[in-house]
């Protein structure tokens, strides 16, 4: 437990008694266990070292103690502590945030890291992680234009001590046989010079999910230098490897399988008669059973791996009383590979990414500043994908598994290109071989690209009196993109293109001190953004272009907010007011408009032997006049009307790619309102108790409305022992009461007629922790 003494003291000035002036210093000690958000710094978006109060935005920051307390272990986790980060599953991995309704960035020391094509991707590791900066709305200009604007997270990376010398070994044991190791070792090299800090995590979990397992291993090493009185130097590397499993959750969610876990059964047959898995199939039902929670959209067969490396720098240094530099360098190499039985194929066979970011602060007075920014990013990526030939819906999982699976015709391997023997994937361009005036293959992410952006930044912070604070920035992106057909079919030109654009942003806000106590901000932002595919890659569209809507992507804020923030008590609180409107990139290269209003609150209050935290979210998403796509329209169109008594299908077949005309109808998948609540007690100084709570609204699965995820709850609680002031075993049983929720799949509702997510039941795990 970390209990830090803050002592308030004030003087008051007493009448004199026998001519002599009595002054009485008064005191109030408050005690923290480092568990409030007031009592993090925020380094990075907006400059260094700032309290919540001095940013202009819905911020909030998760401390290492905050981390353990709150059992965070995946991104998933962070809507615990910060409202409206509400995520779908990302089948089974998800590999970036979800804020405000929509996908969010990923960011590490203040570059963007490489992450999932629409948050399908790599499983992040907390392994190098010190604190999690949640922040909703775009990115700042000093972060420049990037892909998804929600919100973003920014990951700050543990960093080595030139002071002294400290362990930590954590293991844990969960159910399913969930098994992970933590070693992290920090030691001046030279004393208040040189630190090196080591850190490795494996972690080795089955799971209740069936043909479901995660195995990784990550090594991270950091070096903090201080070269003189003047500059600092931050190092810091990582390694991660891990084998994973792409998880679809549960097919054909009907309300029947979201109220009483009833599931539809009978294999869906193509129009020839064939029992294998395609578009246009229907289902003749022949029963309504109780499906198992665990009995998912895997297969055993399926080849599911990554490994990438990544190197960060961080240099600063005061160049004079007036002017200061800090230049921050990003490198990482991505590999992946997945070949599953349902023909889907992702093959990342390199992806690099490089960026640099010199940022000079000039200090004009104690109240003006003014930070300009050069930043040059690069990313090649070479990727294979193959996704046109899946079809969820005609797949019966009480069936035998070889139901699921699904082997190409001659006639689909024609539309293809053979990457290895056995293994097909979509050409990276479009092909008329026949000469009729259409295309003759099936296309997808594959591509060849490479691209760099170039980006000049200016931000201006000027406190006008005691009480105002103006921020204003702009910033302009220069893209140069190249993309070609890395696997053109035999006798075939391979297809390329190269497009050159300008993206721009813009941002603008002031805080205004009403008291000590209590800052009123408004913020309105806009920014340009890109839509990319795997590994953020750039691919070719059917016409064998680099599509100019892939940078038209416009996104703005407007945000109102209130912090109270007092230096005598042990409370934090914020309300936040906002709209935000963008663009979302659909399957077909279209754009749909999303304009989305909501509220949010969060309040924490730590004083030992008490903490506790309770957030709330209201949001109401819709799309804007605009269009929008699903996987099926309906999930009854996969079923004929054979079986009234089970179901009343429309016989349409499915999957049956649907676009819905433009309207104002309420975006699917994300409930409108949610509330979470957290706290612990020390019952004394060895021994805590703890809750966690979590509530979402009712909310529409499918863009028709067809289906709803009812109103639902997860509790769960926490206990820890001190055995030694270094030792301590904790447990944490989660979903106590063992309710069955579920969750979206896919971000955006693409898959919301299609597939449904099942949440884990009652489940706990056993910590063991030991500093040396």
């Amino acid at each position: 437990m970390l209990t830090i003494l803050f002592v308030n003291v004030s003087a008051q000035v007493s009448p004199k008694e026998d001519g002599i002036e009595v002054i009485k210093v008064v005191g109030q000690a408050t005690k923290t266990q480092g568990l409030s958000v007031k009592d993090a710094a925020v380094d990075g978006p907006f400059g260094d070292g700032l309290a919540l109060q001095d940013i202009a935005r819905s911020v909030t920051p998760i401390s290492s103690e905050l981390i353990e307390q709150l059992n965070i272990t995946n991104l998933q986790d962070v809507l615990a502590v910060s409202p409206n980060t509400y995520s779908a599953s990302g089948f089974g991995a998800p590999s970036l945030p979800t804020i405000r309704g929509q996908l969010g960035e990923l960011f590490q020391d203040g570059t963007r890291r490489q992450a999932g094509n629409n948050g399908f991707g790599v499983p992040l590791s907390f392994n190098s992680v010190e604190q999690i900066d949640v922040i909703k709305g775009a990115p700042p200009v000093l972060f420049g234009s990037s892909q998804r604007n929600g919100g973003f997270v920014n990951l700050h990376s543990k960093k080595a001590s030139i002071y002294e010398t400290k362990g930590k070994l954590s293991v844990s044991a969960a159910r399913w046989e969930q098994y992970r190791v933590l070693v992290d070792y920090t030691t001046p090299i030279v004393k208040d010079k040189i630190g090196l800090r080591v850190s490795a995590e494996h972690v080795d979990n089955d799971s209740f999910y069936d043909f479901s397992h995660t195995q990784s291993d990550s090594f991270f090493a950091a070096l903090q230098i201080l070269p003189d009185d003047k500059s600092s130097w931050d190092i810091n590397f990582e390694f991660y490897q891990v084998e994973f499993t792409d998880n679809a959750g549960i097919n054909r969610p009907t309300q029947a399988l979201i109220d009483h876990g009833l599931y539809i059964t009978g294999q869906g047959v193509q129009t020839n008669g064939s029992t294998v898995p395609a578009a246009g199939s229907i289902v003749s039902p022949t029963g309504l059973v109780h499906i198992h929670r665990s009995n998912v959209l895997t297969d055993p067969d399926n080849l599911n791996d990554a490994s990438t490396y990544l190197i960060h720098s961080i240099y600063k240094r005061e160049l004079s009383d007036f002017l200061s530099v800090k230049n921050i360098s990003y490198y990482q190499h991505l590999e992946r590979e997945e070949i599953a039985q349902n023909s889907f194929v992702e093959i990342i066979d390199g992806a690099d990414t490089a960026q640099n970011r010199t940022e000079l602060a000039l200090q004009w007075t104690p109240k003006e500043q003014t930070i300009l920014a050069f930043d040059v990013r690069y990313n090649k990526v070479l990727g294979y994908s193959q996704f046109t030939t899946e079809a969820d819906l005609p797949i019966d999982l009480t069936a035998p598994i070889q139901n699921r699976r699904i082997p190409l015709t001659e006639a689909q391997k024609a539309r293809l290109v053979e990457l290895r023997p056995g293994v097909f994937v979509s050409p990276g361009g479009q092909y008329d071989i026949d000469g009729n005036g259409t295309g003759d293959f099936n296309m997808s992410d594959t591509t060849d690209s490479t691209s760099w952006q170039t980006g000049l930044a200016i931000q201006h912070d000027s406190y006008w009196s005691d009480k105002l604070h103006i921020n204003i920035g702009y910033r302009a992106d220069f893209y140069d993109v190249f993309a070609q057909d890395p696997i053109a079919p035999i006798g075939q030109v391979a297809a390329s293109d190269d497009i050159k654009e300008v993206l721009h942003s813009f941002q603008i806000s002031a805080n205004y001190k009403i008291s000590d106590d209590f800052t009123i901000y408004r913020v309105l932002s806009y920014n340009d953004a890109t839509s990319n595919s795997m590994a953020g890659g750039n691919a070719l569209n059917s016409d064998n272009i680099i599509s100019e809507q892939n940078f038209a992507t416009g996104n703005k804020l407007l945000e109102l907010g209130l912090k109270y923030g007092p230096a005598d008590n042990n409370w934090y609180a914020d309300a936040t007011i906002f709209n935000q409107r963008r663009s979302l990139r659909n399957r077909d290269g279209s754009n749909s408009g999303i304009d989305t209003n909501g509220f949010e609150a969060q309040v924490f209050y730590d004083a030992y032997p008490y903490w506790i935290s309770a957030g709330y979210s209201y949001i109401h998403a819709r799309y804007d006049d605009s269009a929008s796509a699903q996987d099926s329209a309906q999930v009854i169109d996969a079923f004929d009307n054979s079986r009234p008594d089970i179901v009343n299908g429309t016989g349409v077949g499915a999957p049956s790619y649907t676009v819905f005309p433009a309207s104002n109808r309420t975006l699917q998948g994300m409930p409108p309102q949610s509330f979470s609540f957290n706290g612990n007690y020390s019952v004394n100084t060895k021994w805590q108790v703890g809750f966690a709570g979590l509530y979402t609204k009712s909310y529409p699965l499918d863009f028709l409305a067809t289906v709803h995820i009812r109103d639902q709850y997860t509790l769960s609680v926490n206990t820890s022992y001190s055995f030694t002031p270094n030792t301590k075993l904790r447990l944490d049983v989660n979903n106590i009461t063992d309710q069955e929720n579920w969750r979206p799949v896919f971000e955006g509702g693409y898959f919301g007629a299609t597939l449904v997510f099942p949440e884990l039941p009652i489940n706990a795990k056993l910590t063991l922790t030991h500093l040396f």
